[in-house]
């Protein structure tokens, strides 16, 4: 076997590994980008923990054979680059949304989340959903909602005697003053 074909296999054997871990992936099409604007994608992706890589799509396709993510082989048509993230199964379609407003030249192919082929309206529609960490937060203001609720309620009844206490004190001064 040839050296090349060595590197093709683990490199196919290798992308595997990597997607057999996601839940979210994204297929982008990178055509006409500057250098730079290239550069800004990738460490864009980069500092949201996602990975970002140019494949080609026959490998990408035999990546995927056999895989939940195999419904994706329909989007590998022209140039392909995969972006996911092994962590967060949207963050990857929230930088690539990000992105392909800022850059008219990067498209957005389609994707896969949990194991469905997604069209880029998909894509679209899954990176305007909360983050895992926007989710934590809603769900922890919601448990926090119910203990404040009781407290401000406990709190009231006091707080109401105190302001009958000084309406009377101020009622009872002003009828001694006179």
């Amino acid at each position: 076997m040839s050296a090349e074909r060595l590197a093709k296999e683990d490199l196919v054997s290798d992308l595997r590994d990597r997607l057999a871990k996601v839940q979210g992936l994204v297929l982008v099409d990178f055509r006409g980008l500057t250098v730079e604007a290239d550069t800004k994608l990738r460490n864009e992706f980069r500092s949201s923990g996602c990975h970002y890589k140019v494949v080609k799509n026959t490998l990408l396709g035999l990546a995927v054979k056999g895989t939940p993510l195999e419904g994706i082989d329909k989007l590998l048509a022209g140039p392909t680059a995969v972006a996911f993230n092994p962590d967060d199964p949207i963050a990857a379609a929230k930088v690539a949304a990000k992105i392909a407003a800022d850059e008219k030249q990067f498209t957005i192919k389609g994707g896969a989340l949990e194991g469905k082929a997604l069209d880029a309206a998909g894509v679209e529609a899954v990176s305007k959903l909360p983050g895992r960490d926007e989710m934590r937060a809603m769900f922890l203001a919601t448990l926090n909602a119910v203990p404040q609720g009781f407290v401000a309620l406990l709190a009231a009844a006091p707080q109401s005697f105190v302001y009958l206490l000084k309406a009377r004190e101020e009622k009872l001064n002003k009828g001694a003053q006179e």
